[in-house]
Formats: structure tokens, sequence, C-alpha cells
């Protein structure tokens, strides 16, 4: 029986993501270069994952397939990201988390329990613990090669992943970036409740170190520090449409 042709094409590319490739070789210092790591693309399901130097340059394509990506998160080491993939060539929804390691260009797919519901986020405790955010709670799970099922997690430990999830500043953390009243705005909240403007027109925040966030505004790359100081532009090229998405590993020496 013949199988239906986008199935097959989706089939064929998650095959070959098990064998790996090397998307940066060369081009990165893995665990030590910062970088940067977005999502690019028109396409209605997604686009795909792209690298870029921190200081700028040119966007370097590291996903492929024909399916949509989503929503990266680079590990506190910088070794790996973790994301999500949508699952049919026209789901604009991500259906299964995968994480793909920068070094040698292996992915894996993470396992979730059918109870869990749709993933929805994903991010690190470690280098070695992932955390996702799905549609019903969410879950822990050691990062690949491990291929341990994740399991829900609640009271302290919940507070701990939800605390990976949030794009927070400074370090001890003592605030995070959270869209404004205006969500076309961005805003620090802080401990006691109030929120101040960060900026204005501006998206997709992500964490730049310690003390600083990158943002987006006009397709423009923006990185902005916390305290005193002027936002710079990241002059970057080659990006294809509707960049988006952040998300930063600010180098050996400046980890979050």
């Amino acid at each position: 029986m013949l199988r239906p042709l986008p199935a097959l094409a989706a089939s064929l590319v998650l095959a070959a993501c098990e064998r790996g490739f090397l998307p940066l070789g060369g081009v990165f210092d893995i665990g030590r270069d910062p970088m940067v790591i977005f999502v690019a693309g028109d396409s209605p399901a997604g686009g795909d994952l792209y690298a870029l130097q921190a200081d700028g340059g040119g966007a370097i394509p590291i996903t492929f397939s024909v399916v949509g990506e989503m929503r990266p998160s680079l590990s506190p080491g910088g070794g790996q990201v973790a994301f999500l993939r949508g699952g049919t060539l026209t789901d604009s929804l991500p259906a299964s988390v995968w994480v793909l390691n920068l070094a040698n260009g292996a992915e894996r797919q993470v396992r979730l329990p059918v109870r869990a519901g749709r993933p929805e986020r994903v991010g690190w405790i470690d280098e070695g613990t992932l955390v996702v955010g799905t549609s019903g709670g969410v879950y822990g799970t050691p990062s690949p090669p491990d291929l341990a099922e994740a399991r829900s997690l609640s009271g302290p430990a919940r507070a701990v992943a939800e605390s990976a999830l949030a794009v927070l500043v400074g370090n001890p953390a003592f605030a995070r970036v959270v869209p404004c009243d205006d969500p076309a705005d961005l805003c620090v909240l802080g401990d006691s409740g109030a929120a101040v403007p960060l900026a204005e027109e501006a998206s997709d925040a992500a964490r730049w170190g310690d003390d600083s966030v990158a943002y987006l505004t006009e397709g423009r790359l923006v990185v902005r520090p916390v305290g005193p100081g002027r936002p710079r532009f990241v002059q970057w090229s080659g990006v294809p449409p509707r960049p988006r998405q952040l998300t930063v590993f600010a180098g050996a020496n400046g980890r979050r």
C-alpha cells in the first residue's frame, strides 16, 4: 500500500535527523562561543531554525525539515537546543519536542506521556534536564540521549521548572520580562508586581547574559542592558522573512 506523499516526506526527513549532520562545524566553538538561535520563514506551518554569531553576521540554517520548527531554547552550556516541531506539513501548532546536539548534529525526540497534551514551551533547568510546558501541565525529563519518559512536576519542582520557562533578568534573578498591558510592548516585572516598561513595539524577548535582554523590533535584533547603558543593534544578514522566537547562549564567560 502506498503511503501518502506528505507523510512519507516527513518520515524521511525525521529519519535523517537521527543520523545527524554538522550544521555549525567550523563556525562556532560549541559550548564556548556566544550565539543566537531563532525561527524564521513565512511558511504557514512554521519556520526553520537559524544560528547567528552574537556580534552579528550571516544567519546560518541549522534545520531543514519540511515540517515547521518553533520556540527553540538553548541549553545553559550552549551545546544543545531544544525546540518544538509540527506534526504535518501544514500544522502550525507544535506536536513534538526535539533536542539538537550542536556539536555532532544528532537530533532526538523527547518522550511525553499521552496525557501531557500538546507541547507549548520548552526550557532547561541545567544542561542535562529539560522542562516542557504542555496543555496538560509542566513536565521534566533528562535530555537525550537518555530516553526516559517525561514526568509531571508539581509543588517546588514545578516552581523551578516555571522559572526555567520564563525570561529572567539578573543573577540571581530579580525580575522577568513579560508583555506589557499593551502586548505590543515589553515590560520588566519584579517581585513587587510592578511592571516597568522596557521597550515599545518589541517582542520575542530572550535573556542575554546576566544583565541584558535581547528582543526584536521591526525585524531588527536589539540588545538592551537592564541597568544603565544604551541599547545596541546587532547587524545581521541573510535573514529569511519573519525572524522570531529568540534564544541566546551568552558564551562560556557569560552563561545564563
